[in-house]
């Protein structure tokens, strides 16, 4: 399974006072990733939140897809942005070569470690060659939960890296660690990767 319950669930009940929090501006990450893709592309987005980010991707003149595990977050999106986000969980994916660029922006951080290769083995069969990826992770060192019941896969970097390199076809071109906040209040460290699919 690639999502997990609990973590539906919060977000499910929690999904107003997340936007309010965080669904307001779009993620700094996302305009550098849009200048790599040809103008007018398709952009799958996993994990749209509140819509902020497929927003910004439709602005930029994309098409977007944008999905969710989450009901509640689906509507919140379509009602404040008009994004004609659906749901769908990961493993839903079964896209092949239909988009330019796939951005998870702190979405794939809720896979259980044991799906992440089937996940992204989905996500490079539905980007076409050439296509994009992005996504951020929270790190650590085992898997588990936040104060607040959100699972996390807690991966190291080197990790994330050799789970990426083993995806046949795929280059990872960009990563970056920092250190940032979330909704729990609990500064971690963060780990973004940029990967093209050759």
């Amino acid at each position: 399974m690639s999502t997990d319950p609990d973590t539906i669930a919060f977000y499910q009940t929690r999904a107003p006072h997340y936007v309010l929090r965080f669904g307001q501006a779009h993620s700094y990450q996302l305009d550098p990733f849009l200048d790599r893709l040809p103008a007018g592309g398709s952009v799958l987005e996993l994990g749209c939140g509140g819509g902020q980010d497929a927003a910004r991707i439709k602005a930029r003149g994309f098409a977007v897809d944008a999905t969710d595990a989450t009901p509640a977050m689906v509507r919140k999106a379509n009602e404040r942005w008009g994004v004609g986000a659906r749901v769908m969980a990961f493993d839903g994916l079964d896209a092949e070569a239909a988009y330019d660029g796939v951005w998870a922006h702190a979405s794939l951080l809720h896979c259980p470690r044991a799906a992440l290769p089937d996940v992204l083995a989905r996500i490079h069969r539905a980007l076409v060659p050439g296509g994009w990826h992005f996504a951020s992770y929270k790190l650590g060192e085992t898997e588990g939960r936040d104060p607040l019941g959100r699972f996390y896969n807690f991966p190291s970097a080197e990790w994330l890296v050799a789970l990426y390199e083993a995806v046949p076809g795929w280059q990872v071109v960009e990563t970056c660690h920092y250190r940032s906040g979330g909704f729990d209040n609990v500064e971690r460290d963060w780990f973004d990767l940029v990967v093209q699919k050759a």
